[in-house]
């Protein structure tokens, strides 16, 4: 997961975008706060049951309240036809981090369902916009790809600095960041990194970039072998944003 305070930076210039033209249609009376959604997933352990049968880590809701956001939890066992309803009542949704198979489990069924109507809507002329994170990031490769394509890492419990691409100041993400903390960003260990699954650089040349542009990556030595993983991208058409 990148640091909290570079995804806050962006987050509000999406949400600007979704708050302007989905809100705008809905009459003067309604608040222009956007409403984005956040994937649910299912409580797994004895202990984490005992609470509830679904859950959001705190901190992404925070995150999103903190850009000025109000959050709708997205159950992943309703009926498809109510995700279609609840696609036509927010304006974005966020896939957030955590442990579930990417293929086959009710995250990945529901992802699939937003973010093939975020594409539909955005042939339409409608703004939706997508924004995965950790988990998110390696589900939304899948969708974009059809394929697995992460590589096992050692990279729990460590801090980094980003390394920012050539196209980093022109792109939706990073175009409008201050330019001090994308230096402090770049210089200093400041992202805290939990990942078991990274994508290599190789594998998003391969698999991803016809239709992505990378924004940052991390380089990191293995067995005496430099790496390159991907840390963030966006799509070059769609309002789709992901961050590891």
């Amino acid at each position: 997961m990148a640091s909290l305070g570079l995804l806050l930076s962006v987050l509000g210039l999406v949400l600007c975008g979704a708050t302007s033209l989905r809100l705008s249609a809905l009459g003067a009376s309604t608040s222009k706060k956007p409403i984005i959604g956040v994937l649910m997933q299912r409580c797994h352990g004895k202990d984490m049951k005992a609470l509830g049968k679904y859950y959001i880590a705190a901190s992404y809701v925070k995150f999103l309240e903190s850009a000025g956001a109000r959050v709708v939890p997205i159950r992943v066992d309703l009926k498809d036809e109510e995700y279609q309803k609840l696609f036509q009542s927010i304006n974005g949704i966020l896939f957030p981090g955590g442990s579930v198979n990417i293929k086959k489990s009710g995250y990945a069924h529901v992802a699939k369902i937003f973010y093939t109507l975020a594409i539909q809507s955005f042939g339409a002329g409608d703004y939706f916009p997508v924004w995965g994170t950790c988990l998110g990031f390696e589900e939304l490769t899948y969708l974009v790809s059809g394929e697995s394509l992460l590589t096992l890492t050692n990279t729990i419990g460590i801090k980094m600095p980003l390394n920012f691409t050539k196209g980093t100041l022109h792109s939706r993400m990073f175009q409008n960041f201050p330019a001090d903390l994308l230096l402090s960003l770049a210089i200093e260990p400041l992202t805290a990194n939990y990942h078991k699954w990274s994508l290599s650089m190789k594998m998003a040349i391969l698999s991803l970039f016809q239709q992505w542009k990378d924004t940052s990556i991390q380089c990191m030595a293995s067995s005496g072998i430099q790496r390159k993983r991907l840390m963030s991208g966006g799509h070059r058409a769609f309002p789709t944003h992901l961050t590891l």
